[in-house]
């Protein structure tokens, strides 16, 4: 009986040890508003139960290995979904998995990931204003990020999504708060073997202050099918934050341009975050982009309120006001909430 218990005790300490080198973990961030919105340049205000108010739902599975000696095998499977209809993808047509589909490895050498991932230019503009990667109501992410279907023809100026596939990516280690990521994306387009996407971000975090920066030169488009747009295209942006405790201040200037055009893309944002209430906080952002040679402006400026019920739910309201030059002017407004798993 005793030896039994003893045969009983090294199984389940070897199951344990076992669970603990390897994890796998469901994910994701659901996302729903209600709100009425006119973007610059619309004929009417749309009033919509909408998806993606401050952050674009996502859900999926990610997970890693131990493999000793510090070596790790990791992989990520996260798509994004739509909260109002229950469709899958950011819009119709959006691979599955647009979000991350990817395996690699990571250790003391920093990481390298195979597969889809992040473009450069995600990060640094998510963490150099306020609103994060709000693709409704963060000025900065709508003037890089989401092209408008009105009469305003308003273009995006990230020239090839926010998500590369067919991608490489190295991750430097840790130098003392600063990490570097070199990206890679085969263009796999018959005939144009030469053509492909190529960037590197950097991120800086010591204590109260924030540094990002990206560079993209970019021949062939995204999320699919890839395609060569038959020219380069170049975006590169520096941001930066800094805590003051009453208040984050954010500033970011970038500038886009593609090898074909003599336009360019000249992109200014300031923000604040102002902790008010708790664990509530005021965020507001103004952006504005100038198109050199057609003296054309887009100005957004947006104000809202973010209060955390917990530390995975939180609920917000927005108001914002958009502007492009010689079309009618459009605001909006949105309430919601936020729930991560």
């Amino acid at each position: 009986m005793k030896k039994n218990l003893v045969t009983l005790a090294a199984a389940l300490l070897c199951a344990a040890a076992a669970q603990a080198q390897s994890s796998v973990q469901v994910t994701g961030l659901l996302d729903a508003y209600v709100g009425s919105m006119r973007y610059a340049g619309d004929a009417e205000r749309t009033s919509t139960v909408g998806s993606g108010g401050l952050t674009t739902s996502w859900f999926g599975f990610k997970g890693s290995e131990d493999l000793g000696g510090g070596l790790k095998a990791n992989f990520a499977l996260t798509g994004y979904m739509r909260m109002d209809t229950g469709e899958a993808g950011r819009f119709p047509n959006d691979p599955f998995f647009s979000r991350d589909a990817n395996v690699g490895l990571s250790g003391s050498f920093g990481a390298v990931t195979l597969g889809r991932g992040l473009a450069p230019n995600f990060l640094p503009s998510v963490i150099a204003n306020p609103l994060g990667d709000s693709f409704t109501f963060a000025p900065l992410i709508l003037h890089m990020n989401v092209p408008l279907f009105n009469a305003s023809h308003w273009q995006a100026t990230t020239p090839s999504d926010t998500g590369w596939s067919n991608e490489i990516i190295y991750t430097t280690p840790d130098f003392s708060g600063l990490k570097a990521n070199l990206h890679y994306q085969f263009g796999e387009v018959a005939g144009s073997n030469g053509k492909k996407n190529v960037g590197v971000n950097a991120l800086y975090f010591n204590g109260p202050l924030t540094l990002t920066a990206f560079y993209e030169h970019d021949q062939i488009s995204n999320p699919a099918p890839t395609t060569y747009f038959g020219t380069t295209k170049k975006d590169w942006m520096l941001g930066g934050a800094y805590d003051f405790s009453i208040v984050k201040a954010y500033l970011t200037y970038g500038e886009a341009k593609s090898d074909d055009s003599p336009i360019k893309a000249k992109t200014t944002q300031v923000g604040a975050s102002i902790p008010l209430g708790g664990p509530g906080k005021v965020l507001a952002s103004w952006a504005q982009t100038k198109l050199t040679d057609v003296d054309l402006k887009r100005k957004t400026f947006t104000i809202g309120y973010d209060y955390n019920l917990s530390k995975r739910t939180d609920v917000y309201a927005m108001f914002m006001n958009d502007r492009i030059t010689d079309q009618d002017t459009g605001n909006s407004f949105g309430i919601g909430m936020r729930h991560s798993f």
